[in-house]
């Protein structure tokens, strides 16, 4: 995570900053007052977009940092902040421990939805910049999933436009080639409200909705279609979802909980460079294991 020129510490918490060892050391020793926590270090990415770039120093981005963990709820614990500059994007990440000075564990249910209140919160009171509708974005700079994941974006704002019902909106996406399936809360779907949530699929790639946007969510759509159980009766099948591949997202490490929130997308995915800051507190807990010492 420090290896790079373009990285530095920007602020930080009750870590001892020497080295990697002692970072990793810090974090392991706090580690040792709630031992039964599989995953001790939480991440998050906060990216802001190139216009907000000249008035982010680093005092400022910091400060917003702080903010942004006052009201995520990530308190009295340690932390480290380390700012990126390898890309147009300025941006930093959190690493922290989950587990408190108190001994307690930082709880991250409900993050998606205070991350959504927080994000909003900072970006009105010190002027950020939006970021563009999805609709608006240039899709030919993006890689290959990503530019996928906009694709069905745009057919299922389109396809809302043209449907009633359940079974016109899964017309319209098959047409542009997009695959939609629903995931079941039992074993077998016979109501409604077996129906747990949805994901659609393009390309051999597939996404929960929420990856995809988070006004694409059951509930929400369920409010503008209607249903024919006739008519819908082929999305219920269950044998047939048990064939279904599976959702296609990065493989997660049970030692660090990553969220990859950021104040630049709505999307809530990360990039590659989101894996940097962590990396190497991970490689060196792995060593560690095979001494017989564990993080």
């Amino acid at each position: 995570m420090m290896g790079k020129d373009s990285a530095e510490i920007i602020a930080s918490d009750g870590v001892l900053l020497g080295n990697i060892r002692e970072i990793t050391d810090s974090f392991n020793y706090q580690r040792m007052l709630n031992p039964k926590i599989k995953q001790p270090v939480g991440h998050i990415a906060l990216s802001f977009k190139p216009e907000d770039k000249p008035k982010l120093t680093n005092e400022f981005m910091a400060e917003i940092a702080l903010e942004y963990m006052d009201l995520m709820g990530i308190k009295d614990t340690q932390f480290i902040l380390v700012r990126h500059n390898n890309t147009d994007n300025p941006h930093c990440h959190l690493v922290y421990n989950r587990i408190g000075y108190d001994s307690k564990v930082i709880s991250s249910q409900g993050d998606y939805k205070r991350n959504e209140i927080a994000t909003k919160k900072l970006k009105d009171k010190y002027g950020l910049t939006y970021a563009d509708d999805k609709s608006k974005t240039k899709v030919e700079k993006l890689r290959s999933a990503e530019q996928i994941k906009y694709d069905i974006h745009n057919a299922v704002k389109d396809a809302l436009r043209h449907s009633k019902t359940w079974k016109q909106f899964n017309d319209h996406l098959a047409e542009q080639g997009i695959k939609l399936e629903f995931v079941k809360r039992s074993r077998d779907i016979k109501s409604v409200n077996d129906i747990q949530g949805i994901r659609f699929t393009k390309d051999g790639l597939t996404f929960k909705a929420s990856q995809i946007s988070r006004d694409f969510s059951f509930a929400k759509l369920n409010a503008k279609l209607s249903w024919n159980t006739s008519e819908t009766k082929y999305s219920l099948n269950a044998k047939k979802q048990r064939q279904e591949p599976p959702a296609h997202n990065p493989p997660q490490t049970n030692l660090i909980e990553s969220n990859g929130f950021g104040l630049l997308s709505s999307f809530g995915e990360s990039s590659p460079e989101d894996q940097i800051l962590y990396d190497e507190l991970l490689r060196k807990r792995n060593k560690k294991k095979r001494k017989g010492l564990g993080l």
